[in-house]
C-alpha cells in the first residue's frame, strides 16, 4: 500500500499539461471526495460505506513571490455495520476539521495545484445512535494536488489522513 501511495504522490507532482492553474490569494475552492483505506473500522465488518469528504479552502497569505497559504474546513463521514445472529451493530465516524495548506506554485507545473498541510480535527465516533464514545481531537498531515481540466474544475487526490488514507474526487473554484 505504501508503494502505491508513493506512486500516486509522484504522479501528482510530476504531471505536465498546457494551461497554468495556480492557487492564489483570495481563491475559494470546494472539493468533494471519496476515500480509500483507513484505520476506522479495523474490526471485522459485513458492510461499510465509502469514506466521503467535503472540503472548503480559501487562499489567505502569499508566501514569497509565488506560493500561498490556504485555510479551510473539512467534513468527513464513514460508517461500518457488523451483523451477528442476535443483533446488528453500527459505528459511524464523523470528522470535523480545520485545515491549513501550503500551495507550492513555484514548481511551475502547468494545470497542477500541489500542496501539503495539517488538519486539526474533532473525530466523533457514534455507536448505534447511542451517543458518542471514543471521540477525540486529532492532528493529521496530508499532501495532495488538483489537476485543472477547465478554469474552474479539477480532479483532486490527497494522501494523508482525514476519513481515509487516499481521497480522490473533484474540486470547483468559486
Amino acid at each position: 500500500m505504501k508503494k502505491f501511495l508513493s506512486l500516486v504522490a509522484m504522479a501528482l507532482l510530476f504531471t505536465t499539461v498546457t494551461v497554468a492553474q495556480e492557487f492564489e490569494q483570495d481563491d475559494n475552492i470546494v472539493s468533494l471526495g471519496i476515500g480509500l483505506g483507513g484505520d476506522f473500522g479495523s474490526f471485522d465488518t459485513t458492510k461499510s460505506s465509502p469514506g466521503l469528504s467535503l472540503q472548503y479552502e480559501k487562499g489567505i497569505w502569499n508566501i514569497g513571490e509565488q506560493d500561498v497559504i490556504g485555510l479551510g474546513g473539512y467534513l468527513g463521514y464513514k460508517s461500518y455495520t457488523y451483523k451477528t445472529d442476535d443483533a446488528d451493530y453500527k459505528w459511524t465516524y464523523t470528522i470535523i476539521g480545520v485545515r491549513g495548506a501550503y500551495h507550492v506554485n513555484s514548481l511551475e507545473v502547468e494545470n497542477l495545484d500541489a500542496y501539503g498541510g495539517l488538519m486539526l480535527s474533532y473525530n466523533i465516533l457514534s455507536f448505534d445512535g447511542e451517543g458518542s464514545y471514543g471521540s477525540a481531537m486529532g492532528l493529521t498531515a496530508f499532501i495532495g494536488g488538483r489537476w485543472y481540466f477547465t478554469d474552474q474544475w479539477a480532479a483532486m487526490a490527497e494522501i494523508g489522513y482525514g476519513v481515509s488514507y487516499l481521497t480522490v474526487g473533484v474540486s470547483y473554484k468559486l
